[in-house]
C-alpha cells in the first residue's frame, strides 16, 4: 500500500471513531522533513471525552493509553501503533482545552508541564504551535499564527529558568568536579535557553528533537564533548554554554 493510500485508510478509520471531530496529521511528515522511517504522528480532535476503547477495537497493533495515560497534562495520551508495517503515533486532544490553550497562548499566558523524554518540559502552547503546523486530514481546525503577545511573554520565563539552572550547575556541581550532574544540567538549561530563543523568533517548537539546532546551539556538543571532571573544566563548560545560549537569545530578541 502506498503512503498516500495508508495515511488516507488510517484517516477515516480515526475520524469514524465516536467523539472524534478532526483528524490531522503532525511532526516531521506535515512540515515534509521526514525520512523513510520516520513515524506518522497523528492526532485525533474530541468534545464531550473520548474512550480509548474504541481505539483498541479497531484491532491495530500496539499499545494504547487511557485518558490522561501520558501525563495528564496537555499531552494528555494516545497510543503507539504498528499499521501496514508503519509505525504510528496517535495523540488524544480534546478540543475544549486545546481552544482554552490557544486563548491563554494570544493573552501571552502559559505554563510548562514535565513530560517525559523531555528535558526541559513542554509549554501548554505546544498543543497550539500543533494546530499550526499541521495538516489536516478530517474535519476543521483552527490554524493559528504565533501571538505577539506570546512572543514577548515565553523568552523572559525561559531565560530565567535556564539562567537559574545555569547558575546552579555552577555553583553547586562544576565547583565538586561533578561531571554527569554538571553536563545533564547544563543540557537542560540550554534546551530552556532554546525554547526562549524560538520564542523569540515567533518559531513554533512541537518536540525537542531537534531544539537545540533549531536554536543555533549545535556547539553545546563540542562544548559537552571536551569538558572532563574537574572544577575548571566544568566552570567553563557552564560558563561557555550560558554565554553561548545568550548571544544565540540576544540576537533572536
Amino acid at each position: 500500500m502506498d503512503d498516500a493510500t495508508f495515511l488516507d485508510d488510517v484517516a477515516d478509520a480515526l475520524a469514524g471513531l465516536p467523539g472524534v471531530t478532526a483528524v490531522a496529521l503532525g511532526g516531521s511528515r506535515a512540515q515534509g522533513t521526514c525520512r523513510s522511517d520516520s513515524d506518522w504522528d497523528l492526532a485525533i480532535y474530541y468534545r464531550d471525552g473520548f474512550d480509548p476503547e474504541t481505539l483498541r477495537a479497531i484491532g491495530w497493533p500496539g499499545e494504547v493509553s487511557e485518558l490522561g495515560g501520558w501525563g495528564g497534562g496537555v499531552f494528555n495520551g494516545g497510543a503507539w501503533l504498528h499499521i501496514d508495517g508503519r509505525p504510528v503515533d496517535v495523540h488524544y486532544r480534546d478540543l475544549d482545552a486545546v481552544e482554552h490553550e490557544l486563548a491563554e497562548a494570544r493573552a501571552g499566558r502559559f505554563r510548562i508541564e514535565p513530560l517525559l523524554f523531555h528535558l526541559a518540559g513542554i509549554p501548554s502552547y505546544l498543543v497550539v504551535g500543533e494546530l499550526a503546523i499541521a495538516r489536516v486530514l478530517r474535519g476543521d481546525l483552527p490554524r493559528p499564527d504565533y501571538p505577539p503577545a506570546l512572543r514577548r511573554s515565553a523568552p523572559p520565563v525561559w531565560w530565567g529558568n535556564a539562567d537559574l539552572v545555569f547558575e546552579y550547575a555552577r555553583a553547586n556541581h562544576a565547583r565538586h568536579g561533578r561531571l554527569a550532574a554538571c553536563t545533564g544540567l547544563v543540557a537542560v538549561a540550554a534546551s530552556q535557553a532554546a525554547h526562549a530563543i524560538l520564542a523569540a523568533r515567533g518559531e513554533w517548537v512541537t518536540n525537542e528533537k531537534t531544539l537545540l539546532d533549531r536554536a543555533g546551539l549545535a556547539a553545546l556538543d563540542e562544548l559537552v564533548a571536551v569538558a572532563r571532571p574537574t572544577p575548571a573544566s566544568l566552570t567553563h563548560l557552564v560558563d561557555d554554554a550560558r554565554t553561548l545560549a545568550r548571544g544565540a537569545l540576544d540576537a533572536a530578541s
